[in-house]
């Protein structure tokens, strides 16, 4: 695996962010890109030691395409210069939750976890639940050492406690929460190196993992909306 080609690619691609250099460079992208699915392969063999739920996936079916829909956005940038996937029992649906890696050049990628997604109301509303019966494990969770010295919950959040839950609840203040996830961010040279980069990766998938589990637990029986 050589990550220095998708850094390399992804930082040509920012600086030349055009339908041109794009087209005239697809060998390009066809290197760096195999070179990401090689890499993801690997880091599922590495998730697959302690979640084995995960292993049965193609690493083809966890990424996502890096032409940007500009319909309803100002930045009219045909391609977002990032590889992305997620990696979970069900590929990159993002129910159920996984692991998440992005690749993006200028010290912006990242590890992270949890349910990134806020529009799904029913989801929102079966996490809010089960937190309410299952507060101290949640706690546990979220305050374990190790979890703490890597993570914060974060996730898009109303000003106050949604009507039907006590204001006072002990975990008041992620009921306001519609999604919770989890974000490490990777400097550009922590990816370059793939040995290296697979060993944190998977040690950090391997902390977040009961975040996920306790979210997944919640979210038994959700179903995706039909498209």
């Amino acid at each position: 695996m050589n990550t220095q080609i998708i850094v390399d690619y992804l930082s040509a691609l920012s600086i030349n962010n055009n339908r041109e250099w794009y087209h005239a460079n697809k060998e390009y992208y066809k290197q760096a890109n195999a070179e990401f699915e090689a890499l993801l392969r690997a880091l599922m063999l590495e998730i697959g030691t302690f979640d084995s739920s995960i292993l049965q996936n193609d690493p083809k079916d966890l990424t996502f395409k890096i032409v940007r829909d500009t319909r309803f956005s100002r930045d009219k940038s045909p391609y977002n210069p990032a590889f992305r996937a997620h990696i979970s029992p069900k590929g990159k649906l993002p129910v159920p939750v996984g692991y998440y890696l992005v690749i993006k050049p200028n010290n912006q990628s990242f590890l992270g976890g949890g349910l990134f997604a806020d529009m799904f109301k029913d989801a929102t509303a079966m996490i809010r639940d089960y937190i309410v019966q299952n507060g101290e494990e949640w706690e546990r969770i979220i305050h374990e050492p190790e979890f703490e010295k890597y993570f914060t919950v974060r996730g898009t959040a109303l000003k106050n406690v949604p009507a039907g839950y006590e204001k006072a609840h002990p975990q008041a203040e992620y009921l306001k929460f519609k999604s919770w996830y989890l974000e490490y961010a990777l400097k550009d040279e922590e990816v370059n190196h793939a040995d290296a980069f697979l060993e944190k990766a998977a040690g950090l998938f391997r902390i977040m993992k009961p975040f996920n589990d306790y979210l997944n637990k919640a979210l038994a029986g959700f179903q995706m909306p039909a498209r």
